[in-house]
């Protein structure tokens, strides 16, 4: 089962959030998640708002 903690985690480590993992998180946020998985979220977007993690999609609207 993928959980939002496992998508955070690998954007995370590799600095990059892709379109399709934005896609996953989307759809996970939609459903019930545990604490874990929302703090796990909270980090995600702290470390693109410091620019920890880039965002292809941001990337790709500046073409």
């Amino acid at each position: 089962m993928l959980l939002i903690r496992n998508v955070v985690q690998q954007a995370i480590s590799t600095g990059y959030l892709t379109v399709e993992a934005e896609e996953q998180l989307r759809q996970l946020l939609a459903k019930k998640n545990s604490p874990e998985d929302l703090k796990a979220f909270m980090a995600l977007q702290k470390a693109a708002m410091t620019g920890q993690v880039r965002q292809q999609s941001r990337e790709l609207s500046h073409l």
